[in-house]
């Protein structure tokens, strides 16, 4: 009876593992509905850092394609407990996710390459990308006028397009942990586990972006 009840446990605990293992992976799918959103011709966000609150202005004419994708990550809260992991002095900082899984979903998505119409002056924020048509996720915000950006010749295509700037809280920007410059993203490449176990324990000194979120007019 005893070894009745036990396989019973078993079947139970699996059960529950297999229902949990299926709900995170349907949490990795994006929402169809989310990739339709359009984003309004200009609006504001506020991030939440480990370092204090700047707000952005984006400008869907700058750069549509990605605007839209700006919109649709803070709408579906992708920017939660995101590792500024890439902090270069006077260059730029740089953050998304290290989780593969919602990575590889968003990933599915691509935003297609647009012109740049506006410099990657200081404080303006851009897609990072890794050749033709790979804008994506990861972002990162100019710590001074990069104007080379603007025509730099990376992967077939010209220039990375800004499309949003820290209208507020610079400061807070500026004071993001630059020691590990780098070497957390070269490094993240080498990474076949948990990637955000592996930043948390060998670089505990970076900052994040905790939560980021419309301003309603």
């Amino acid at each position: 009876m005893k070894m009745k009840i036990n396989i019973l446990s078993i079947a139970l605990t699996l059960l529950m593992f297999l229902s949990f293992s299926s709900l995170l992976c349907q949490s990795r799918e994006i929402n169809p509905d989310l990739l339709k959103l359009k984003a309004p011709e200009t609006f504001r966000a506020k991030f939440e850092t480990s370092q204090g609150v700047f707000e952005v202005t984006a400008e869907r004419k700058l750069s549509p394609l990605a605007v839209d994708r700006f919109y649709q990550l803070i709408e579906s809260g992708y920017f939660t407990n995101i590792p500024v992991y890439r902090v270069m002095n006077n260059f730029v900082a740089q953050f998304g996710t290290v989780d593969g899984f919602l990575d590889s979903a968003w990933s599915k998505y691509i935003v297609i390459d647009e012109p740049v119409k506006r410099s990657n002056d200081s404080g303006s924020i851009a897609f990072a990308r890794a050749g033709k048509n790979t804008r994506g996720t990861q972002l990162f915000i100019n710590l001074k006028n990069n104007p080379r950006l603007d025509t730099v010749s990376y992967g077939e295509t010209l220039g990375f397009p800004s499309f949003a700037y820290i209208s507020s809280g610079m400061d807070a920007v500026y004071k993001f942990y630059n020691g590990y410059a780098d070497e957390p993203r070269l490094k993240l490449d080498t990474v076949t586990g948990d990637a955000g176990e592996f930043i948390r324990k060998n670089y505990p000194k970076l900052d994040y972006i905790i939560k980021a979120y419309l301003i309603k007019k």
